[in-house]
């Protein structure tokens, strides 16, 4: 083996809620390098416990994963090289153990626990913490996947097969695009589920709400901003958001973010949004009901009158535009069918498309269909119906 190089990065296929997905290594070295963890109460093998306090630089080129990281063990501070795997027993299988390029590893993270303890050394002989990631993560593997498979098909210049899907008979393409608009929502629902049952009703609508308005380069820091201060201090008189935007001074992204969308406006806009309504989670919640009711057309991109009544209810008229759509698509509707049972997946699938990748623009001209602000393809059920596809076709295509 040639101790400067690992082998080929690893893929893994796991079985979803609605079939088997693929989850590649790369994308388990970009969530470390987002910081997307909850590593408020992690432990290393042993029982120290661990926070990393920066990441490090990643190392696409070469090896070790990630130089350089910074990371509070114990009672002390380390600084040194992270290496990450899928599996515990990547680090022997990839012969690290004898490499002396890895001597420089203070940790070594790996996403799934092994099924017996393992013990992980250095070509020096130095016993290496591990730390398991899964327990860590603040979203499923399955929407990881997807969003990592959406992100790097909005890289191409072309998505290679959309030219095959428009060819479809209009029938068989909508009925294709709904049976994978339908497994999305089931997965979007069911996330939205163990959020619930894992912060509460009210912390879970709050955590969704800051994750949204982090997207898409600033969802991290929303969410330590929201494990932070509660919902309840965000009621709290004299509370400002200044103090949550310095609290994650360093990791803002602002390059390439649009003014509207920076996270210090995103963060005034949901304080006035809970000075509005510091009690919006309930009345968010009251909603459900008439989710199933219809105003007119039910086939109409978005239905006027629960718009209106998201927006009373909510008080988050200071978001509009797609990030209005985006909140209630991947927000509001998702929460309210996991908490009260609702069936919203008809509003949902023809509610106005919200913010999304730049591919699908141009996908919606080849259709002919135009959402109401320029080339915004025209649903969500659309849009959800064409990444689910999409996702599909790169999985199989890694197999």
């Amino acid at each position: 083996m040639n101790p400067n190089h690992d082998p080929a990065p690893a893929v893994q296929e796991i079985q979803g809620l609605d079939g088997a997905f693929t989850f590649p290594e790369h994308t388990l070295q970009r969530i470390w390098a987002r910081g997307e963890l909850d590593d408020t109460a992690a432990q290393v093998t042993g029982g120290a416990r661990v926070r990393v306090l920066h990441p490090g630089r990643w190392n696409r080129l070469g090896v070790p994963d990630f130089r350089q990281a910074r990371l509070r063990l114990g009672d002390g501070e380390v600084t040194g090289d992270v290496e990450l795997h899928l599996q515990a027993g990547d680090w022997e299988a990839h012969g690290h153990e004898v490499d002396p390029a890895y001597a420089g590893v203070v940790l070594h993270a790996v996403l799934f626990p092994p099924a017996k303890p393992t013990v992980c050394r250095r070509c020096d002989g130095a016993v290496l913490p591990e730390l398991v990631l899964l327990p860590l993560l603040r979203r499923g593997l399955e929407e990881y996947a997807a969003e990592q498979a959406v992100e790097n098909l909005a890289q191409r210049p072309g998505v290679p097969g959309l030219e095959a899907l428009a060819a479809l008979p209009p029938e068989e393409r909508d009925q294709c695009l709904r049976l994978h608009a339908e497994r999305r929502w089931l997965l979007k629902v069911h996330h939205a589920a163990v959020r619930i049952a894992r912060l509460g009703w009210n912390e879970a609508c709050y955590q969704t709400a800051l994750e949204i308005l982090g997207y898409r380069f600033n969802r991290e820091p929303m969410l330590r901003i929201a494990g932070r201060w509660p919902l309840a201090d965000w009621a709290r008189p004299g509370f400002s958001a200044e103090e949550a935007i310095a609290a994650e001074a360093g990791r803002w992204v602002v390059q390439g973010v649009r003014p509207a969308n920076r996270p210090r406006e995103r963060l005034r806009q949901y304080a006035a949004w809970v000075a509005a309504r510091p009690d919006w989670p309930a009345r968010l919640e009251a909603l459900g009901p008439g989710l199933v009711a219809t105003d007119g057309d039910p086939g109409r991109p978005a239905n006027g009158v629960l718009r209106r009544g998201f927006t009373a209810a909510t008080g988050v008229g200071e978001v509009g535009g797609g990030r209005f759509d985006n909140l209630v698509c991947e927000g509001f509707l998702p929460l309210l069918e996991a908490r009260t049972g609702c069936e919203a997946f008809a509003r949902w699938s023809q509610w106005r498309a919200g913010d999304g990748p730049e591919f699908l623009h141009g996908f919606a001209r080849l259709l002919g269909g135009r959402g109401g602000a320029g080339l915004r393809p025209r649903t969500q059920g659309f849009v959800q119906g064409v990444l689910g596809w999409i996702i599909e076709r790169d999985r199989r295509n890694r197999l």
